[in-house]
């Protein structure tokens, strides 16, 4: 059965103040991902789980076409973009309908994921012209962004690869395994696009609070057992952010049952930043409006001038 594409809503409180999205990562699925194989419990929309504890909270999840080819394929750059673009344009648009623009935004992101959210906040942050301006209120509204085994560090192109390699071995369907050169080329190049990303979102990271989750268990790859993320990659030791491990793989450390640590932890996270983000956001958005105001009156003069 085909997912869902786009943003699904899975839980609404009864006067929201935070929106909580969830984004997954390569041959992911916008439900499947975050949902237990020994329970079939979604913890993001379960009553007894994420519901439960953020009362006050819309959470959603967001689908795309994660298939090898088109996250990492031959224009992998492009595709990289396009999927953030999306990302922006649709979460934007669900929000405005929903007369929520200026509502806190928290992403949780699983995988390749957070390369897709990052390059979203990039993205996002550079739409001040007067046309586009309310692309921006993706990037003011952002608050904080849960990593769960992103790949971030790896200048090392060979390095980097190879984690796509393995990312690729342990996500796909052994039936539909072909690592044939023309693939290894594209996961080469997908590699470049993965640091350029991280490049781009580095001197944004003040703006959030984050937090880095890294995988404890190794994944059976068919010929070895590995981490498909290491823990340097997935949770980088930075100034002002905060990191984790998570005693499972790479494909199950999103999923949770409700006794697990890791779910604690995540959720203790996700209460702190709700309760901390309306203030902060609320300025931040005054701060914004007052920039952007500048930047208006700055191009009228121009106009003026010519």
């Amino acid at each position: 059965m085909q997912q869902d594409y786009g943003v699904k809503e899975l839980y609404r409180g009864e006067n929201p103040t935070i929106d909580i999205i969830a984004v997954h990562g390569l041959n992911g699925d916008s439900l499947k991902t975050w949902t237990s194989k020994q329970s079939n419990t979604l913890w993001l929309s379960d009553s007894g789980m994420l519901p439960k504890v953020l009362k006050n909270a819309r959470i959603l999840t967001w689908g795309y076409n994660a298939n090898v080819t088109a996250l990492l394929g031959g224009t992998s750059s492009d595709r990289i973009l396009q999927h953030a673009q999306t990302l922006v344009a649709q979460l934007e648009a669900d929000r405005a309908i929903e007369g929520a623009s200026e509502r806190p935004l928290i992403f949780v992101c699983h995988s390749l994921g957070g390369i897709i959210v990052k390059r979203a906040l990039a993205y996002s942050a550079s739409r001040t012209s007067k046309n586009i301006v309310h692309l921006y209120s993706i990037f003011v509204s952002t608050y904080a962004v849960l990593f769960l085994g992103t790949p971030h560090n790896g200048s090392d192109r060979v390095k980097l690869a190879s984690t796509a390699q393995k990312m690729l071995s342990a996500l796909t369907p052994k039936k539909v395994m072909d690592m044939n050169s023309q693939l290894l080329d594209a996961l080469m190049e997908g590699s470049e696009t993965l640091q350029n990303v991280t490049d781009m979102f580095a001197p944004l990271m003040k703006q959030f609070h984050i937090f880095f989750f890294w995988e404890q268990e190794k994944t059976d790859l068919g010929y070895t057992r590995d981490y498909v993320v290491e823990e340097h990659s997935a949770a980088p030791i930075l100034d002002n952010t905060e990191r984790s491990g998570i005693a499972a793989n790479h494909s199950d450390m999103c999923k949770f049952e409700r006794d697990s640590s890791a779910y604690r932890t995540v959720m203790a996270a996700l209460i702190r930043y709700s309760r901390e983000a309306p203030d902060v956001i609320a300025l931040r958005w005054l701060q914004a409006q007052e920039m952007l105001m500048s930047k208006r009156i700055s191009e009228a003069s121009e106009l003026t001038r010519t």
